[in-house]
Parts: structure tokens; C-alpha cells; sequence
């Protein structure tokens, strides 16, 4: 059975069905707009989710993250890898690290289940002290136009990334964010 943690009035857990709508809306409101809202419901319809998690303060959902199955293309071989996007906070609930709890808490459950690797594009002030470095330093290039220290990659298990490194690639659907 799944589990619940708890920090103060926070609790994060594994989004159920009855998430979905207040998940959309926190990702709405977060990013000003439909887009990466629109693009979590195409990837949970289409069965793309590693994990996706809420932050939920006395009943409501105030933060999500997800994590979605990628990988890191070299030559002709592909090696599996885990996207961490988007991750969402409600505007007025910013800034009292609900988003570190997301990502420390998805971070370990991902180790938990197994996976290797996760990569993010995001912003590289915040990123690095959950342990992520520009993916670089593992020879895997981002797929999209993006500085250098914004696409980032954190091995969860040592040796996780190709040695001779690769091209990232994320779900399709991440070609219209």
C-alpha cells in the first residue's frame, strides 16, 4: 500500500483519480496559463507517468509533481531514463518549500521503484541541491534549445547514465510545451 508523508500540515502523496481536476488547476495557476496542465492529463491518458505526486494542506491540493519515462538515445542503442516535469506549486503557497518536498519525496521513491536516472530541464539555481548537475558531465545532450546548466541529470543509482552519453528524449508531447 502506498504511503503519505508528512511535513507539518503537508502531506505528500500519490495522486488518485480524484486529483485530477485540482491538479490541472494547481498547474494551471502555477504556470499562468493551460499548457503544462494540458500536457499532464495527455501523459496520465496516454499511460506516460513514472510517478506523480500532491502536496495537499488541510484537503487541498497546493503543489504536483511528475515523472514521466524517457530516455537517452546513443547510437543505436537507448538506455531508460525518468523526465521530472513539470512540478507546480499554487502562486500564494510558494516559497515555504513545498516544491523541495515534492522533489525530495519523488526522488526517493523513484529510487525505491528502481530507476536510475532523472533528468530536468529547470532552473539551475534550484535544482542542484537535490543533487542534480548540468547532464553534461554525463555527455547527454538536451533535446531542445536550452542553456547548458538548465538541463540537468541526477544518477539515483551509480553507473545509472550510458557511459558514452546520448541525445535525451522525452515524450513526444513535450515538443509542444
Amino acid at each position: 500500500m502506498e504511503t503519505s508523508d508528512h511535513y507539518g500540515d503537508i502531506i505528500v502523496r500519490p495522486e488518485i483519480v480524484d486529483d485530477v481536476a485540482a491538479i490541472h488547476g494547481v498547474n494551471e495557476e502555477a504556470f499562468g496559463g493551460a499548457v503544462e496542465a494540458d500536457l499532464v492529463d495527455v501523459l496520465r491518458k496516454k499511460g506516460a507517468v513514472d510517478l506523480s505526486l500532491v502536496a495537499v494542506n488541510r484537503n487541498i491540493i497546493v503543489g504536483h509533481i511528475l515523472f514521466s519515462p524517457a530516455e537517452i538515445v546513443s547510437g543505436r542503442s537507448s538506455y531508460p531514463a525518468t523526465a521530472l516535469a513539470p512540478m507546480a506549486v499554487l502562486p500564494a503557497m510558494q516559497g515555504k518549500g513545498i516544491g523541495s518536498m515534492l522533489v525530495r519525496q519523488g526522488l526517493r521513491k523513484l529510487e525505491e521503484l528502481g530507476h536510475g536516472l532523472v533528468i530536468v530541464l529547470g532552473h539551475p539555481a534550484y535544482y542542484p541541491r537535490f543533487g542534480f548537475v548540468p547532464a553534461s558531465r554525463f555527455r547527454i545532450s538536451c533535446p531542445y534549445e536550452a542553456p547548458d546548466e538548465a538541463f540537468m541529470a541526477l544518477e539515483l543509482r551509480a553507473g545509472a547514465s550510458p557511459r558514452e552519453g546520448g541525445k535525451a528524449r522525452f515524450q513526444s508531447e513535450f515538443d509542444a510545451v
